[in-house]
């Protein structure tokens, strides 16, 4: 099957979005009755609607003078590599969760199922504002590259990448030249593609040997740039006090692993040197809270990493740990977890989630430069929610709306550094129409071979589809 055909054309480069609400999340902050210029895909004027429809007469104009118009969101950890396996194993608990989901798909996703798990999770993602992923992909490294079908994917949906590949080999030991192998391919794709970087992935200390370790470090010196799980679960930091003297923290930290700019993700069982050796060395902590509660895997103490002065965004998580692609699902979630957790209604705040998702997923991610506010010069990623449904027909205070109202029905569009991704709640850029059946058939073919309780197995999965080998290529 060739890849699916392109959507609609997006609206031109240049353009002007009107909104009664524009939270700039920069230094501009909650401007009213406002507009955004874009021109060549950058963001050429934020200002009142008057004072932008007067710049740039020119221009098409996008709202109406309603609604809230934002920045793109961004997650900061998420693991593509579930695309195809969502809604399966909630009664576990992550450590068994890894043994009966993870370990068994691991060494049997493919490019194409990489590619086909992308788009339809890239596409959620998109349609609930979301223009910036995080992704690290976890699968057995073998003698054909498959991450690479993660850009692919990411390249057709438009979305902004920052990509890795996740290994571990301690349970299932695997030639490291085969792991570097995997982040040759995926870097190699990521400088090649239009709009990702990439970065070295690590799954778990715990879950790797110490000549993977040496040589993840060597790549991290390399690169500058390390995306890893931290002291998700008590079990986590337990294996690695029992194997390797210490906590996961602090032995990647006596590694070199951590003198880089690096994404944690998880961090939820931190003590005070977990918390000081965090802030030494910059780790930007990014906080998934729905996968924690479905794993019962325990609350991050964001409100305490804060004022501690860590850089803390937001993340989905996997396909199969969450188990939906939901960024503004998981914004009203980190903000409820956390209230009720501390049983105080001001433990976290809309205009603080909505930071977490917008400027500082992009400082955790080194891309604060380019995105994550509504500044003259940077990225035109932008998200427009309309006040055309009763979610968003009286917004009394703008970031609660955003944070606790509204749904990925109210958004109308997203743009990613100009081009119009997302237009009335339904994906521009590629048409899900034909991806759906090709989906299920390698669904099928996966659950099968791993030996998932999958009720795709025994059901009719659709027509069948011809898989051309490469086709994601």
């Amino acid at each position: 099957m060739t890849p699916p055909p392109a959507g609609p054309a997006p609206l031109p480069a240049d353009f002007v979005v009107r909104a009664r609400h524009v939270l700039t999340m920069g230094p501009r902050g909650h401007l009213r009755d406002a507009a955004v210029a874009v021109v060549g895909g950058r963001i050429a004027a934020v200002d009142t609607a008057a004072d932008v429809r007067a710049r740039f007469a020119d221009l098409p104009v996008v709202g109406d003078g309603g609604g809230i118009l934002i920045p793109g969101l961004v997650s900061a950890h998420g693991h593509f590599s579930e695309g195809l396996v969502t809604g399966i194993g909630e009664t576990h608990t992550l450590w068994e969760w890894f043994v009966r989901v993870v370990e068994p798909i691991e060494g049997h996703l493919t490019r194409d199922m990489a590619y086909v798990g992308t788009l339809l999770k890239a596409a959620e993602l998109a349609c609930s504002g979301v223009t910036t992923v995080a992704d690290m992909f976890c699968s057995a490294a073998g003698a054909t590259p498959v991450t690479p079908g993660v850009v692919d994917a990411l390249d057709a949906v438009g979305l902004r990448g920052d990509v890795s590949f996740g290994p571990a080999d301690s349970a299932n030991p695997r030639p490291v030249a085969a792991v570097l192998a995997e982040h040759a391919a995926l870097a190699d794709a990521a400088r090649n593609s239009r709009r990702t970087t990439f970065r070295v992935g690590l799954a778990t200390v715990p879950s790797s040997s110490d000549e993977l370790l040496d040589e993840t470090a060597r790549l991290v010196a390399q690169t500058g740039r390390l995306h890893v799980h931290l002291h998700e679960i008590r079990e986590e930091v337990t294996a690695s006090r029992t194997t390797r003297g210490t906590g996961s923290i602090e032995f990647a930290a006596r590694r070199g692993l951590l003198d880089a700019q690096v994404v944690a993700a998880h961090c939820v069982w931190l003590d005070d040197t977990d918390v000081e050796l965090l802030r030494r060395h910059r780790v930007a902590v990014a906080h998934c809270p729905v996968s924690n509660m479905i794993l019962a895997s325990g609350v991050c103490q964001v409100p305490r990493l804060l004022r501690d002065g860590l850089t803390v965004a937001l993340g989905v998580d996997g396909a199969a740990s969450n188990d939906s692609q939901n960024m503004l699902e998981t914004m009203k979630i980190a903000a409820l977890l956390q209230k009720v957790h501390h049983l105080q209604a001001t433990a976290l705040t809309a205009p603080t989630v909505l930071r977490m998702a917008t400027i500082e997923g992009a400082r955790a991610l080194g891309l604060a430069d380019e995105v994550g506010s509504l500044e003259v010069g940077k990225a035109a990623d932008l998200v427009y929610l309309a006040e055309a449904s009763p979610s968003l027909a009286l917004v009394h205070d703008p970031y609660q709306a955003v944070v606790y109202c509204a749904s990925p029905r109210d958004v109308t569009g997203v743009w990613v550094a100009g081009e119009r991704v997302v237009v009335d709640g339904r994906l521009a850029t590629v048409d899900l129409g034909p991806v759906l059946p090709w989906a299920r058939e390698l669904a099928v073919e996966l659950a099968s071979r791993a030996g998932l309780d999958s009720e795709l197995r025994s059901a009719a999965a659709g027509p069948p589809v011809e898989v051309v080998p490469g086709a994601a290529r």
